[in-house]
C-alpha cells in the first residue's frame, strides 16, 4: 500500500491582489503627475526657454529678426531682447523705468500675438520661443490646428481664434490654467476635450458656429464662467455642464435644435440674459419665473404656443419675440442653392460666418433697449432678414 503525499497549496484572492496593485499604480501616477507639475512650474524651465530663444535670435539675419518682432505688440522694450540691444541699465534707469511703467495703462503692457488673413496656413516656427505671451488673437486664417507646444504658454489669459479652419482642440489646452477667455467661434469643431475643464479661471467661453452636439461633463468645474455662447451648433438639449456653471449670466443657445428646456433651469440663479431663438421650442418652462436675476429673454414666436404668464408680464424682463418673414425664408433658400455650387469646406465656413449677422442684429437691438425708460411687453414683429 503506497503512501499518499499531501501538499499544501496556498490560495490567494486575486481581486485582493489586483486591488493592492491598482492602489500602487495610482499612487505612482499621482507622484509622477506632481513631479511633472513641479517641473512645469519651475523657474529653470522658463530660464532655459528664454536662453533658447536668445540663441535662436542670434542665428537670424536682421531682416528675419525684424519680421519676428512684428508678431508682437509691445509698448515697452525690456531685457527680453538682448540679441538686438546691448544695453545694461543702471539702477537709476531701472527705477525711472519702473515708475514710468506704473503710470502706464496696465492693458498697454500686455504681450499680444496677432495673425490675420488667409496667407497664414500654420503658426510661425519662432512662436515656440515666446511662451511669455499673454494673448493670442488669430482670425480669418487657414490654420487648421493649434501647435504641439501650446502647453508652454502657461501665462496665456486670452485665446481668441475665431473664423479659422481649426477642427480640434488638443488636450494640452487643459494646462492653460490661467486662461480667462476662449473664443473658437466659426471653426470646424465637432467635440470639446474634457481637459478644458481644468481651466477653472475661465470667465468667457464662445463656441458659436461649429458642429457641436454635446459638451463634456468635465466642464461643470468651470464655476467662474459668466458668458457661454454655443449658438449655431447642433445641440438638441442644453448641455448638463452648462446648468452647473453657477456664475453664468449670459447663455446663448440660439440657432440649434432644441425642442424643450429642462425643468431645472432655475439652477442658474445668476442668469441675466437667455437667447433661445431659432430653435424648435413650443413652450417655455415655468421654472424660468424662479430666476430673479433674469432681464432679457429672446425667443422665436412662430412656434411658441405656451409661455408662463409671470414671465411675459413681468415689467422687469425684456421679453423679445422674433418672427421670421417670408422674405427671410426666400433669402435662406436662395443661399442654400448658391452654397451647393461652392466647394464644401468653403461653403460651410462662409455660411457660419454670415450667420453671425443675425447675432450682431440681436445684440444691436437689445443694446438699443438698455437705455429706454419704457420696457416693451413684447415686440410685435422683428425681422432678422439681414442683407449681407
Amino acid at each position: 500500500m503506497g503512501l499518499e503525499r499531501k501538499a499544501d497549496v496556498p490560495f490567494y484572492d486575486l481581486s485582493l491582489i489586483r486591488g493592492i496593485w491598482e492602489v500602487r499604480v495610482k499612487k505612482y501616477r499621482q507622484s509622477q503627475k506632481k513631479e511633472q507639475e513641479r517641473i512645469e512650474k519651475s523657474a529653470l524651465a522658463r530660464i532655459d526657454q528664454q536662453w533658447q530663444y536668445r540663441l535662436y535670435c542670434r542665428t537670424m539675419r536682421s531682416t528675419e529678426l525684424n519680421l519676428l518682432h512684428q508678431y508682437l505688440e509691445r509698448s515697452t522694450r525690456s531685457c527680453m531682447q538682448p540679441c538686438t540691444v546691448n544695453y545694461s541699465p543702471t539702477t537709476a534707469d531701472q527705477q525711472n523705468h519702473e515708475e514710468h511703467q506704473d503710470q502706464r495703462d496696465p492693458d498697454q503692457t500686455k504681450l499680444i500675438l496677432r495673425l490675420d488673413g488667409d496667407r497664414w496656413k500654420s503658426f510661425p516656427e519662432e512662436l515656440q520661443w515666446m511662451a511669455y505671451l499673454k494673448e493670442w488673437h488669430i482670425r480669418g486664417t487657414k490654420i487648421s490646428q493649434l501647435p504641439d507646444y501650446l502647453a508652454l504658454f502657461t501665462q496665456l489669459t486670452i485665446l481668441e481664434i475665431p473664423q479659422n479652419a481649426i477642427a480640434e482642440l488638443p488636450p494640452e489646452i487643459g494646462k492653460l490654467t490661467g486662461l480667462r477667455e476662449l473664443n473658437v467661434s466659426y471653426n470646424r469643431l465637432c467635440k470639446i476635450p474634457p481637459e478644458l475643464g481644468n481651466c477653472e479661471n475661465m470667465e468667457r467661453l464662445e463656441l458659436t458656429g461649429n458642429y457641436l452636439s454635446e459638451l463634456p461633463f468635465e466642464l461643470s468645474s468651470l464655476k467662474q464662467v459668466v458668458h457661454l455662447d454655443v449658438a449655431e451648433n447642433s445641440f438638441v438639449s442644453i448641455p448638463v455642464c452648462a446648468l452647473r456653471m453657477s456664475s453664468l449670466q449670459l447663455l446663448d443657445l440660439s440657432n440649434n435644435r432644441l425642442t424643450d428646456l429642462p425643468q431645472d433651469m432655475d439652477r442658474l440663479e445668476q442668469l441675466d440674459t437667455l437667447f433661445v431663438h431659432k430653435n424648435n421650442l413650443t413652450y417655455l418652462p415655468h421654472c424660468l419665473t424662479n430666476i430673479s436675476t433674469l432681464k432679457i429673454v429672446v425667443i422665436s414666436a412662430d412656434d411658441i404656443t405656451c409661455i408662463p404668464t409671470r414671465l411675459c408680464s413681468n415689467p422687469d424682463i425684456k421679453f423679445i419675440r422674433l418672427y421670421d418673414t417670408t422674405y427671410t425664408k426666400r433669402c435662406e433658400e436662395r443661399k442654400k442653392k448658391e452654397k451647393t455650387k461652392r466647394k464644401r469646406w468653403r461653403g460651410q465656413r462662409e455660411e457660419k460666418v454670415k450667420g453671425s449677422g443675425d447675432k450682431e442684429f440681436i445684440e444691436a437691438y437689445i443694446g438699443s433697449l438698455q437705455d429706454r425708460d419704457i420696457v416693451p411687453f413684447s415686440t410685435t414683429k422683428v425681422s432678422i432678414a439681414c442683407l449681407l
